[in-house]
């Protein structure tokens, strides 16, 4: 039986943008099936990762400009466009979010609408947190945008979204993306991929 994947991201994360492009090779090598979970890595910070928001004042400092050049770096690896910080960064991700919930039921949808919507927050800089800019994305790979934003205050789209978050921090989960390999292998963020391919691989 191939291995199955849980990938939860969100949106706003740039090692999750760089990881949602670089585990595809991967499945396609290994023929691991994947389920894409949206979920609000906010909520998860607040709960059990607050100093998150203590390194985010030290913009300046070495950690934080080695950050960026090892984002920077892999970026151009990964051959992806990368034109971040935006000028909202950190973007608050809650409306992109409930609108991935509300495709999650179709997976295709949800690649399509993901891979939109990271190019329009991490090369043209579009802010993900306006409802007109998750329509036009939704409008541009052929959905009904009006529609998809209108289900982002659906009280089950919202509830959705809060048991994905409440279910990443249940199972250990510390920020995005959080990658499961068969149920209880984690995994966190773009450089640990190698690692998820030989869990894949050992469990075939």
């Amino acid at each position: 039986m191939p291995a199955k994947i849980e990938f939860f991201f969100d949106l706003s994360s740039p090692w999750t943008y760089l990881a949602f492009h670089n585990i595809r090779p991967i499945l396609d090598e290994t023929g691991a099936d994947i389920t894409w979970r949206p979920f609000l890595v906010g909520g998860v910070f607040n709960a059990v990762n607050k100093s998150v928001y203590a390194a985010r004042e030290d913009s300046k400092g070495p950690k934080a400009r080695f950050f960026m050049k090892s984002l920077r770096d892999w970026a151009a690896w990964s051959n992806l466009p990368l034109n971040f910080p935006a000028p909202w960064h950190p973007v608050r991700s809650v409306h992109a979010m409930r609108a991935c919930c509300a495709l999650e039921d179709d997976q295709d949808a949800l690649v399509r609408f993901a891979e939109a919507a990271f190019a329009a927050y991490f090369d043209r800089q579009e802010n993900l947190d306006e409802p007109d800019v998750l329509a036009a994305i939704a409008d541009g790979i052929g959905m009904d945008g009006t529609a998809l934003v209108a289900q982002t205050q659906d009280d089950a789209v919202k509830a959705r979204l809060r048991a994905n978050t409440d279910e990443v921090i249940d199972r250990g989960g510390f920020g995005s993306p959080s990658i499961f390999v068969n149920g209880s292998d984690m995994y966190f963020g773009n450089d640990q991929l190698p690692l998820v391919k030989r869990a894949i691989e050992r469990a075939d």
